[in-house]
């Protein structure tokens, strides 16, 4: 019997949620719940039975372009914790957007067994002005040309910036910029500007 729960459709209205509130969550080393604090509960919108034994793409927004878990992925599957920026959909539709934390969890041999997530909310400027833009870029492109090119186009997006992904989601939060101008401005300084100067 299929007991999986039927997905919400996505609504443009976000989560009423306390943004002081710590959500926690312990998955094995498939995805699969195995607990969820009272916190992830509520705010997610399903009840304790419907989430526990479940995947955890339960709570996956279709507007998460999937290169983004594809990197969450390679840094576990290389031994690496990681906190990676997700905008999850509650059981009534609604987004909600926070910043996770990916703690690995190993036996004595050092074989990963599940996985620890702790999120915080984001502020809102940082969304809209960064994330949001970055996100529909790269599933547009998802969409269009496959996962490799959207990979292709992170990949050159974070070395204009000289930052891993996860440098650039610490930047983001503790700065509130970008700063890719600081790294690229002066390349062709001038260049174009001086090129047609004649009157006609």
């Amino acid at each position: 019997m299929d007991t999986r729960i039927t997905r919400p459709t996505p609504s443009d209205r976000e989560v009423d949620w306390n943004k002081n509130k710590v959500l926690l969550s312990k998955t094995d080393k498939k995805g699969t719940i195995l607990y969820a604090n009272e916190d992830f509960i509520d705010v997610s919108g399903y009840d304790e039975f419907e989430l526990v034994g479940q995947p955890h793409n339960i709570i996956r927004h279709p507007d998460m372009p999937k290169v983004i878990f594809k990197f969450l992925w390679d840094s576990i599957k290389s031994s690496e914790n990681i906190h990676v920026i997700i905008k999850n959909m509650a059981k009534t539709g609604r987004y909600y957007w926070v910043v996770t934390d990916f703690k690995i969890i190993a036996d004595t041999d050092g074989d990963i067994i599940g996985f620890f997530g702790t999120r915080k909310s984001v502020p809102n400027e940082i969304i809209v002005k960064f994330i949001e833009p970055l996100y529909k870029k790269l599933l547009q492109i998802e969409e269009t040309s496959g996962i490799q090119a959207s990979e292709e186009y992170l990949v050159g997006f974070l070395e204009e910036r000289k930052k891993t992904y996860m440098e650039y989601v610490d930047h983001l939060i503790s700065t509130g910029k970008d700063d890719k101008n600081k790294i690229s401005k002066g390349l062709f300084s001038g260049f174009f500007e001086k090129k047609d100067t004649s009157k006609k």
